[in-house]
């Protein structure tokens, strides 16, 4: 016979990686310590161990099951990217006016003021949880230097506490959060921030990305690369578009390619002569199946060099609202 911890251990071991990862997400330090000595230990096993742990589980879960941790913000999350983070927030909060929605309806300058007070890592928590347009608002209320400092933080993020806003809130009215303060919301803080930026404008945008670059300068290229996706090229000109491939390896533009929309075919085969746009369908009607890493990169390639050029003044990407 064979421990529930060797159990464990093969059960774990016969899973797919990623089923075999969602279940560790969900042991203590505890438990994973003491799996570990567990495997460290085990050489074999009799045969039909394997057998009798998965019969052993069946019988089990047919009793009953173990709920996940985290049910709630992972139920949130899952809502927030199905229906949007604001309906997602009605649907959470019973309608009730929560403490960010107060912070978007009062004026802006009054919210900096507050705000200025706090450390700029609650204040990139509370832009980031908030509509763009009402944090952009906010943020170009603020000195240039804090604006960059809030910026970077929010581009550092990943999740942050549901309930790291009651202090705000306690500022604006005597209404708390009422989320546990252990419970986590996922931030996407790269594209937070890219939107945030979106919304203040160019002027404002390119100032405060000038001012992470110098502290950071991954991030600002995170943030930039954020802004302006591969797909955003169909806004181009044919003139800019023939600059741009200028500077563009013809394999890494085909492999670029694949799979994306009618609208940036056009448009870069606008960017080329007859005989070229001819010779990139023929390759791109070759091509076979593309990496996911590999397609990515390609990608960001070229819009990194697109962003080189409009900084240098070549060409103008045709940002809309900024």
């Amino acid at each position: 016979m064979i421990t529930n911890a060797e159990k464990a251990v093969l059960f774990l071991l016969s899973l797919d990686e990623q089923a075999a990862a969602n279940v560790v997400r969900e042991l203590g330090e505890h438990e994973l310590r003491k799996l570990r000595a567990v495997a460290s230990t085990m050489r074999e096993v009799p045969a039909g161990a394997l057998d009798d742990t998965f019969r052993d589980f069946l019988q089990r879960s047919a009793s009953a099951v173990a709920v996940p941790r985290g049910g709630l913000p992972y139920l949130r999350r899952l809502s927030a990217g199905a229906l949007g983070e604001q309906r997602a927030r009605e649907i959470f909060e019973d309608g009730v006016t929560s403490p960010i929605a107060r912070l978007e309806g009062a004026p802006s300058d009054a919210v900096a003021a507050l705000l200025e007070k706090e450390p700029p890592q609650l204040v990139a928590a509370v832009l980031a949880r908030m509509d763009p347009s009402h944090a952009a608002n906010i943020l170009n209320a603020m000195t240039p230097e804090r604006q960059s400092t809030v910026v970077r933080h929010v581009g550092a993020m990943t999740e942050l506490p549901a309930k790291v806003l009651e202090d705000v809130a306690l500022a604006l009215a005597n209404e708390l959060p009422t989320s546990d303060a252990s419970t986590l919301v996922s931030v996407d803080g790269i594209a937070r921030a890219a939107e945030l930026l979106k919304a203040a404008g160019r002027e404002a945008s390119t100032a405060i990305l000038s001012a992470i670059e110098a502290n950071d300068v991954q991030m600002a290229g995170d943030v930039r690369q954020a802004m302006f996706t591969f797909e955003d090229l169909r806004r181009l000109d044919s003139k800019a578009m023939r600059e741009l491939l200028r500077e563009v390896p013809s394999e890494r533009l085909t492999t670029a390619l694949k799979g994306v929309s009618q609208e940036l075919l056009n448009a870069v085969f606008s960017g080329l002569s007859q005989r070229a746009a001819e010779l990139l369908r023929d390759d791109l009607e070759l091509l076979g199946k593309v990496k996911k890493s590999e397609l990515e990169t390609a990608r960001r390639e070229i819009v990194e060099v697109a962003l080189r050029l409009e900084s240098e003044g070549r060409i103008d990407l045709g940002r809309e609202g900024e």
